[in-house]
């Protein structure tokens, strides 16, 4: 199995009206995340180098980075219309919030080739992760409608973006070495079931 987990909680009921102003009050996590981002570019460029002299990922390093993305799902999410749980302001993993994302470490090291092909490697399923993520905006569209009038978010078109969140997950785990196993071309159409984020084999 692929070494990572993202799942995101679908409620039976959205609020009618909180879609109007998701986006004004995810700002200052927005803001974070930024700011979260300018130093993840410096921390995956030590991390380039320390995993081509070592064969290792500094596990502080490979943590901010996962920390980094936690945080940005959730954001997503929220702005997204997923949850109307507002992203909590930390990097480490919360059970009780209803995004849920993790990637197991590689005890086992990391190839000191890798930085520098997966970018090359990864190119094929980009493409096709790309094209899943507008389609998670034009799922957030729709699902403003229906949320707006029926405070439904179909689980139909809720599974459609999940989906691509996952693959746009996988896509940048495997970009920035973060799993050295190619990510597979799956589609998991269940719905999601939240709970204890199942660990990453």
């Amino acid at each position: 199995m692929f070494p990572l987990a993202l799942n995101i909680e679908h409620q039976p009921e959205y609020s009618r009206f909180l879609p109007l102003v998701k986006w004004l009050l995810a700002i200052p996590s927005l803001i974070v995340l930024y700011l979260l981002m300018i130093v993840g570019w410096f921390v995956i460029l030590i991390a380039f180098f320390a995993v081509l002299i070592t064969g290792r990922y500094p596990r502080a390093l490979f943590d901010y980075v996962v920390g980094m993305y936690r945080w940005g799902y959730r954001a997503f999410a929220y702005v997204g219309l997923m949850t109307d749980r507002y992203p909590p302001f930390s990097l480490k993993d919360d059970p009780s919030h209803a995004v849920r994302f993790d990637v197991a470490y590689p005890e086992e090291g990391v190839d000191r080739w890798r930085p520098f092909v997966h970018w090359l490697l990864v190119i094929p399923y980009h493409l096709v992760a790309s094209i899943l993520g507008y389609l998670i905006f034009l799922m957030a569209f729709f699902a403003f409608f229906t949320i707006l009038f029926t405070k439904k978010f179909p689980i139909g078109m809720f599974n459609l973006a999940l989906n691509g969140m996952r693959w746009g997950a996988r896509s940048n785990a495997y970009f920035l070495w973060l799993a050295t196993r190619y990510p597979p071309f799956e589609w998991e159409p269940e719905q999601p079931a939240i709970g204890p984020a199942a660990p990453p084999a």
